[in-house]
């Protein structure tokens, strides 16, 4: 083994045990709506866009004996309006779109919606109305709803899925990514945020033909407990042209693939959770738990300040044999704001889990650059004229295992090879102004979306040598033997700090939840101080959540084996 002294404990596949019956495979869910529904003249069956409504309706709805079938899609509007509607809010931009605040009903024909709920209504036939949007129907007839995260819905794309209501199969996957994040899920939540509640049963579609399903009773009283209890959302990994080789062992990943670049470890947006209903694994998107649940998950000062929206994010970086990441910025508040209706921005750290000899991070201007210049010759180099000469330009800091580095919005950044990054950051997670690429192209074979303008317009040039070494690196202060301050930097929200002991440590809830990874260590437990949870174990390199709903809590080292912990939350 290279990077671990021990076989990899990480479970990709964590789960959170929960009370009530699931329902497993398309026989078992016709059997219990065969009998649910059978007396209901009318059953609406709302989609998140993503799901496969073809599988659905052949497997599913055509098995249950409805005397006529109803894809609402048949009455939105049609595909060329759609497109000329939302190109303002799409751009012509490959990666970043504006922020739309849509609802449902201004997808669809609503004249034509309103004739088909009249006809409905003085129908004699028993009546399925599905698809995304079908609850334009009625509110109060039973609804399933059909359910996927967005990570599976990605991946969907990757192999030709199109977009919701379209026909671009082969568009550029970056393309498909960006009219899901700033348009379709958008609505789809707003809509999720009303139907949900009041859907008779819930069904999980992540895997093809092998559906589960709960009702919504048993589903939302198991989200209840999550808030009172530690638990992990389910990680997902992908490939860069950066990637590196530590992820493979560290969280036993395949061997045969190129590389890893990225672990999603700690994104509700993106990741899924899993119930256990006594053996039948249920999956559902995150975000489900940040709408129903905010205040105890969040607690409530975090609530109130960023509503339904989880505001930090953990995810890894790999560059371990790997190369460079893109030399880049994040936006600042106001231009995130303005031009794409974000209302906050990505302000980051890398928090350094293992270092290579020799490795480093860019971070920061040089002290007294030319700024003419320096955008003078990246615009020459995203021409393909010459390298960008970053050495020139950009700090290089040396980086070693426990280091951080604070990253606020505005500073140009990136992690060198032979580094594995913990990225602690806000949520706001794709707005990346890339510089440079090093001269490479995407796995796609497409040379990667390059914003030098945009980055022109939030580079902050007193972020510079002296101002690096005085802020942004290391800013430690002790506050007790087991307990460091690591920072974030004042002008960002988040708060971290680094736990080290071989006993325990005894804390107790800043206010905010916290998103925690062990950074050293085999395992390590963490313990209700009042008994209100069953201790939870965790594994080198996994990330965690404890909930503001867990007032106070320990971590331990069940071995008396000395592990670190860093913690992040909002600060008071």
């Amino acid at each position: 083994m290279k990077y671990l002294n021990h076989p990899s404990d990480f479970d990709k596949f964590p789960s959170s045990k929960a009370d009530g019956v699931a329902y497993e495979g398309y026989p078992a869910l016709v059997h219990e709506l065969s009998k649910s529904l059978k007396e209901e003249p009318l059953v609406i069956f709302e989609m998140y866009p993503g799901c496969n409504e073809d599988e659905i309706k052949d497997h599913l709805i055509a098995q249950l004996g409805f005397d006529e079938v109803v894809d609402i899609e048949d009455y939105a509007k049609d595909e060329k309006t759609l497109n000329e509607w939302l190109q303002p809010f799409l751009t012509e931009d490959r990666a970043f779109g504006m922020m739309t605040h849509f609802q449902i009903q201004q997808f669809y024909e609503m004249a034509k919606v309103g004739a088909l709920k009249a006809r409905i209504a003085t129908s004699n036939k028993r009546i399925a109305v599905y698809g995304f949007g079908a609850s334009l129907i009625s509110s109060k007839a039973p609804i399933v709803y059909f359910e996927m995260s967005r990570w599976e819905i990605q991946l969907r794309q990757r192999q030709g899925q199109p977009n919701w209501h379209c026909h671009n199969n082969e568009e550029d996957t970056l393309k498909k990514y960006k009219r899901g994040f700033f348009v379709e899920w958008r609505t789809a939540d707003r809509l999720k945020k009303k139907v949900l509640p009041l859907a008779r049963y819930l069904v999980d579609t992540t895997l093809a033909n092998d559906p589960k399903m709960v009702d919504g009773p048993t589903f939302f009283a198991a989200l209840s407990t999550l808030p009172y209890r530690p638990f992990r959302l389910v990680p997902y990994y992908d490939p860069g042209v950066w990637g590196g080789q530590w992820m493979k062992e560290v969280c036993g990943l395949d061997p045969s693939k190129k590389n890893y670049a990225w672990s999603f470890d700690g994104v509700p947006e993106e990741n899924a959770l899993h119930f256990d209903f006594h053996g039948v694994i249920y999956e559902f998107p995150a975000i489900d738990l940040v709408f129903f649940e905010a205040a105890p998950l969040l607690g409530e000062r975090v609530y109130g300040r960023f509503g339904n929206e989880f505001p930090i994010r953990f995810d890894m970086l790999d560059t371990m044999e790997g190369g460079n990441l893109s030399l880049q910025c994040h936006p600042l508040t106001s231009y995130i704001q303005d031009k794409y209706g974000m209302a906050y921005t990505q302000d980051e750290s890398y928090f350094i889990l293992a270092a290579a000899p020799g490795s480093s991070v860019y971070l920061g201007v040089k002290d007294n650059v030319d700024k003419a210049a320096m955008f003078q010759d990246l615009e020459e180099a995203e021409k393909g004229e010459h390298p960008f000469p970053a050495e020139k330009y950009v700090n290089q800091f040396p980086a070693h295992a426990f280091d951080h580095f604070l990253i606020p919005g505005g500073t140009i950044h990136c992690s060198g090879a032979n580094t594995m990054v913990l990225e602690i950051s806000a949520t706001p997670y794709i707005f990346t102004f890339k510089m440079w690429d090093w001269g490479r192209l995407g796995l796609d074979g497409k040379p990667r979306p390059i914003h030098v303008k945009e980055a022109e317009e939030s580079i902050q040039f007193n972020r510079d040598t002296t101002y690096a070494k005085k802020e942004l690196i290391n800013q430690f202060v002790k506050i007790s033997d087991k307990e460091v301050h690591t920072g974030l930097h004042p002008l960002e929200f988040i708060e971290t700090r680094l736990y080290t002991f071989n006993d325990s440590v005894s804390l107790n809830s800043p206010g905010s939840f916290s998103m925690c990874n062990l950074v050293a260590g085999k395992e390590a437990r963490i313990e209700s101080v009042d008994g209100s949870f069953t201790p939870y174990t965790v594994h080198y390199a996994e990330t965690f959540i404890i909930p503001e709903g867990v007032k106070a809590f320990r971590f331990v080292s069940p071995k008396g084996d000395e592990v670190k912990i860093i913690r992040a939350y909002v600060r008071g």
